[in-house]
């Protein structure tokens, strides 16, 4: 396939970008500055500017699907606002270029921990994560409305850490999924993995879905 990924220099970005481009697919790498990433044959760069949606629709025009791993930046102070900004206009972006399906990477903190109770809204849950995480829980209902688009929503486990490739995970809908200990964790390597899989045979469209070991 021929892919397009917004946040190709991020934290998820850039191991979501070695798992697809090592899959063999074309990618188109997207994000503010791409001087960071390696283009070569199966890879191509557009710095662009999320906030400008002429420039998005053209950057990931003839992709035949877009994986978002946009994040505005965990120390950015308006880090809500321009989630959901960025994030309402990658979504229109797309309907704009024409593409199906989307795939977004969103937070761990919409998952329900208990019924009724999302992880963010629990005591021990990081302040400074707080806006960031509402951003994503607030967006992942926006787009649960969406009905043109074939898209997947893709919260972390609760520990997303770095680490080695096992290409091993477990998923679930709504709530975390625990190991042994009681942890809900996987590396972004495995993250990346279960990305690649849903977009190579999608499981979940029109889903939220979550990964661990």
């Amino acid at each position: 396939m021929k892919i397009a990924l917004i946040g190709a220099t991020g934290f998820v970005g850039t191991a979501v970008l070695k798992e697809l481009s090592g899959r063999g697919h074309e990618m188109i790498a997207i994000a503010r500055d791409t001087s960071k990433v390696s283009s070569g044959e199966k890879v191509t760069t557009k710095n662009t500017d999320i906030f400008n949606e002429a420039e998005v629709t053209a950057a990931i025009k003839g992709a035949d699907a877009v994986v978002s791993a946009y994040n505005p930046g965990w120390t950015n102070p308006e880090i809500y606002t321009d989630s959901i900004k960025g994030s309402k206009l990658i979504q229109e972006a797309v309907k704009k270029a024409g593409i199906r399906r989307f795939i977004v990477v969103g937070g761990a903190g919409s998952l329900f921990v208990a019924p009724g109770v999302q992880l963010i809204d629990t005591p021990g849950f990081p302040e400074a994560y707080k806006a960031g995480a509402s951003a994503a829980r607030d967006y992942l209902n926006i787009i649960k409305e969406e009905k043109e688009l074939d898209w997947t929503f893709v919260s972390p486990a609760i520990e997303l850490v770095p680490g080695e490739r096992t290409g091993k995970y477990r998923t679930a809908l709504d709530s975390p999924v625990f190991n042994n200990e009681n942890r809900s964790t996987i590396s972004v390597n495995d993250l990346a993995v279960a990305i690649a899989d849903e977009l190579e045979k999608p499981q979940h469209i029109k889903q939220r879905f979550t990964a661990a070991y």
